[in-house]
């Protein structure tokens, strides 16, 4: 399940193109910013494991398997259902030891209320990305993905995803993708709607693939 974003897009997009011509021009080429936050917290950190270092497909057939193993392919399994499979059981469905590792540090986390999603929306975005990466195999990319598009923030800006630097390296016609430090600079004038400006971004990357 899906919402709308919790603040006014029409702020967002005239403060950014106030404040940044050259992303206004994107803007302007792109369209209006569909963003559409996913309702389950529990599902997204789980989907960020298994997405790890694989291609979309095959972490989605093995996502089907994993879900399918406790009887239905499109539900997660509860912490405690993960916190009682051994990771044997976890490899038969293709899941490698090492995120069978990290699913289980997840289990925990939740089971002893030191990752508590039913608060979440109530954390600052420091809070939530400190609980976050305190889980094994979820760092700050992971962190960030999460206050985006689970709990709809508006001012994030995700310096360690390479298509986000691909767009800034597009849109402002530089010779080379930004370091994460030059692109925070390039995003600071956007607050306080960088995870706006980090949309746009994205869809400067994938309407040119061959950067």
């Amino acid at each position: 399940m899906t919402t709308q974003a919790s603040f006014s897009v029409d702020e967002a997009l005239a403060h950014l193109h106030k404040i940044d011509p050259v992303l206004g021009k994107l803007i302007d080429r792109v369209g209006k910013f569909d963003w559409r936050r996913r309702e389950d917290p529990y599902l997204a950190l789980v989907r960020a494991i298994l997405f790890q270092q694989l291609a979309g497909p095959a972490a989605s057939a093995i996502m089907q398997r994993f879900f399918g193993y406790y009887g239905d392919p499109e539900v997660a399994p509860r912490p405690k259902q993960i916190l009682e499979t051994t990771d044997e059981q976890l490899r038969s469905v293709g899941v490698s030891r090492q995120k069978a590792g990290y699913l289980r540090d997840l289990a925990l986390h939740v089971v002893e209320g030191r990752l508590d999603l039913e608060a979440m929306p109530n954390l600052s975005d420091e809070e939530v990305t400190e609980q976050v990466t305190a889980v094994k195999g979820l760092g700050e990319w992971s962190a960030h993905m999460f206050l985006m598009f689970h709990l709809g923030r508006p001012d994030v800006m995700p310096i360690g995803d390479l298509g986000v630097r691909n767009g800034m390296k597009i849109t402002y016609g530089l010779e080379e993708p930004p370091t994460p430090k030059e692109a925070m600079k390039i995003g600071e004038p956007w607050a306080p709607y960088r995870s706006v400006g980090s949309w746009y971004m994205w869809r400067a990357s994938e309407a040119a693939p061959d950067v």
